[in-house]
């Protein structure tokens, strides 16, 4: 592992104490979960728990959505009410943020995704935090975008207005102060 990607034991105690105060207090978003186990794995996972850090960091307030049983896997969302505050005003990748001639936001959401350790949710994961709750209600946030879409200079964003969730495409370029990435991680 990274040397720069270590958490200090105080850092270890301070986010898995902030972690298990939002699952208590959040139960409709991972009914049928123990905490007790969650905590057992991240533990045993370090570099798992620098990414939950980060997570937090950058304001996506990281909670347990999900359990893959197959897999034997919970799934870590952004689940800040708006998009994560200190992820917003980016592009799409690095792609787009070397098309920018001037005016260069200072990251994009597929590199700073992956420097986290992160996954970018898709719509379909968009759709999925949706159910247990109201996210993006003020704010937007790039999903995962396919090829396809991607080779023509698009991007896909998301956000929930009307009680319902709207899907948008915008050239990969852009960047707003009101949009930023919600992540994923797999632990």
């Amino acid at each position: 592992m990274d040397v720069s990607k270590n958490l200090t034991s105080e850092e270890q105690d301070k986010i898995i104490e902030v972690l298990k105060l939002r699952f208590e207090k959040n139960m409709h978003r991972h009914k049928k979960i123990e905490w007790d186990k969650i905590e057992k794995k991240i533990k045993a996972n370090p570099q798992k728990l620098w990414s939950l850090h980060e997570m937090e960091k950058t304001g996506g307030e990281p909670d347990v959505v999900g359990f893959d049983p197959k897999n034997k896997e919970y799934f870590f969302y952004d689940c800040s009410a708006e998009s994560p505050i200190n992820r917003r005003s980016v592009c799409y990748d690095r792609e787009a943020l070397e098309s920018r001639k001037e005016h260069k936001p200072k990251n994009n959401a597929v590199d700073m995704a992956a420097e986290m350790c992160i996954e970018l949710l898709d719509e379909n994961k968009y759709r999925e935090l949706q159910k247990i709750g109201k996210f993006d209600t003020k704010t937007s946030s790039w999903i995962k975008t396919p090829p396809a879409i991607r080779k023509h200079g698009g991007a896909l964003f998301c956000d929930c207005r009307y009680d319902h969730v709207f899907v948008y495409h915008n050239g990969a370029e852009s960047y707003y102060a009101a949009r930023g990435f919600r992540g994923l991680l797999r632990v």
